[in-house]
């Protein structure tokens, strides 16, 4: 989780984004300064640290993307923002020259932040509630804070403003959105006396109850199916990188599919060589389904909630992968039969999906909300710099609408597309088939309806991964795909986006069957088969080192010219 926290002097802004990380067992501390030669600032420091206690690993620097990158899944508190704006302007000379430019260490700044995966809590005060003089310095200072502060919080998920002791969260912004940031070395600015700024509350008081957003987030589902015509990965740029591949120093095709992840990812960024992979971003949708009340799986449906509580804090599979791969995780409740945190929930459609055996799973207009949400997750996701989408899925039982609608839109039998999931026995895979069947009747009707379809057997997390993946295509972001269950609504992406199948590849194949039917049909072959079949998106995350790697291949390796060696006929 990455938050903002904005607020003017003496506001109880630092003592919100402790009270944020109370839990966290170790907490690193990035103080923006130091106090070096004023013994009253460091008198102040001090007091503020040895309050703190031993939890927090105090760190005085003003190297803040270095500091972020280096760990980038610690617990943090920086405070603040604005100390350390100041230290650029110093190095940079601005008060003085107007024509000095910052914009690149902003950017670089909002990069580290975008791609950090652990919890991260910013400090910062909020234009014109700070001492700002009424001077040409003072003017230059509330105007670089102001794209400072709007900078950082398009790459936060949260951003809060604390005013006399009380946040409120503010919700997410509808007009333009900064660029994304491109990393670039930041200079390290010297340092300045910045002290943490002391508590606006008595020590021995309570911590301020965070201020949180309980109902979902307003999002308009009108016409949600509706999308724009996809665009085509650049097929020139394509034939650029295919060219470049033979004069690379290797025997043409050698490195087989490496090769062709390589010529894709240049199409879909236009450029030839493509450029590395900084941001890629993974979102987990999860929900319970009502099927599974009646014995489908191997888990009962309450270990659903329990797994998002797993990796909204860090302790899943997806987690380790992603930490292993450099992408960011984030999970969603569309639709858990159960109270999730309410940044967890914001997107939240109902407590649970319907029955898909009666061709109840949504209403229509809880199927548009659904399709919305993912759709303005990607677009939050692209807007703040992801580079790459993956989709993971959460939900007990959510093999069995998933298989329902591989069946229906692959034209293949209940018998053949049903699989063991979390590892049944015979008699609940019995009761599954019988469930997929049921299913499959109502589903059949609605084949060429995407948005009925997914209303009848699909379910809130399936619906908004086809959103998610169809918007994806739409805004030209190349995505992998996962198992069986991101795989099924990437079934239906492709009938709401005609064409948004060029823009995404197959991390992996399942052991479920009805996977194998749904790749034939989208024409797309696996990167990996490692037998895997947990989802949450390990599959599409294990591929994504190899898709790097396909990259690397084509702006790392020398040509034949290049490094003198004789090319072959």
């Amino acid at each position: 989780m990455r938050t903002l926290i904005l607020g003017g002097i003496r506001s109880g802004k630092s003592a919100h984004a402790e009270h944020l990380l109370a839990d966290a067992p170790a907490v690193r501390y990035v103080a923006t300064g130091s106090a070096d030669g004023d013994r009253a600032w460091r008198a102040r420091i001090d007091a503020h640290r040895e309050r703190r206690g031993d939890r927090y690993r105090t760190v005085e620097s003003c190297d803040l993307a270095s500091l972020l990158r280096d760990f980038p899944d610690e617990p943090t508190l920086v405070d603040d923002l604005g100390n350390w704006l100041t230290a650029l302007l110093d190095e940079a000379g601005a008060w003085e020259d107007e024509a000095a430019d910052v914009s690149a260490q902003i950017e670089d700044l909002c990069a580290a932040i975008a791609g950090y995966s652990g919890d991260l809590v910013l400090v910062s005060p909020e234009v014109g509630l700070s001492l700002v003089s009424p001077t040409p310095s003072g003017r230059r200072f509330a105007d670089e804070l102001g794209r400072l502060n709007a900078a950082v919080a398009a790459v936060c998920e949260t951003v809060t403003l604390v005013v006399a002791g009380r946040a409120l969260d503010l919700p997410a912004g509808t007009g333009a959105v900064p660029a994304a940031p491109v990393p670039v070395s930041a200079s390290t600015a010297p340092s300045s006396p910045v002290p943490a700024e002391e508590p606006a509350r008595p020590a021995d008081a309570p911590a301020p109850r965070r201020a949180t957003v309980s109902e979902p987030a307003q999002i308009d589902g009108t016409d949600a199916e509706i999308f724009p015509i996809v665009e085509l990965p650049d097929h020139d740029v394509a034939e650029q990188a295919r060219a470049r591949q033979l004069r690379l120093t290797k025997p043409a095709r050698s490195l087989g599919r490496l090769e062709e992840l390589g010529v894709w990812m240049s199409s879909c960024q236009g450029v030839c060589p493509p450029r590395t992979l900084q941001s890629p971003a993974v979102v987990v949708f999860a929900g319970d389904h009502a099927v599974a009340a009646d014995g489908v799986s191997a888990y009962p449906p309450e270990v659903t909630a329990q797994m998002v509580a797993n990796i909204a804090t860090g302790g899943a599979a997806i987690n380790v992968l992603a930490r292993r791969a450099g992408a960011t995780v984030q999970v969603l409740d569309m639709a858990v039969r159960a109270d999730t945190d309410p940044h967890v929930s914001r997107y939240k459609v109902r407590a649970g999906s319907g029955d898909l055996r009666t061709g109840s799973s949504l209403t229509i207009a809880e199927a548009r909300r659904a399709v919305a949400a993912g759709r303005a997750v990607a677009d939050q996701l692209v807007d703040a710099g992801a580079d790459l989408l993956i989709a993971g899925d959460m939900g007990i039982g959510n093999t069995t609408p998933a298989a329902v609608l591989v069946g229906t839109l692959t034209d293949r039998e209940p018998l053949v597309v049903v699989g063991r999931g979390t590892g049944i026995d015979d008699a609940t895979w019995i009761r599954k088939t019988a469930a997929i069947r049921d299913g499959m009747r109502h589903a059949r009707r609605h084949r060429n309806e995407p948005l009925a379809l997914l209303a009848a057997v699909a379910g809130a997390d399936i619906a908004a991964m086809a959103g998610f993946l169809a918007q994806a295509a739409v805004r030209k972001t190349p995505a992998l795909l996962d198992g069986l269950i991101t795989t099924s609504a990437a079934l239906v992406a492709q009938q709401l986006a005609p064409g948004a199948a060029s823009w995404w590849q197959a991390g992996h194949r399942s052991t479920e069957p009805a996977h194998a039917f749904a790749l034939d049909s989208l024409g797309l072959t696996a990167i990996l088969d490692l037998s895997m079949r947990l989802g949450e998106g390990t599959g599409a995350v294990s591929a994504l080192p190899l898709v790097a790697s396909s990259i690397d291949i084509l702006t790392d390796m020398a040509t034949f010219d290049e490094a003198g060696v004789s090319g072959g006929e």
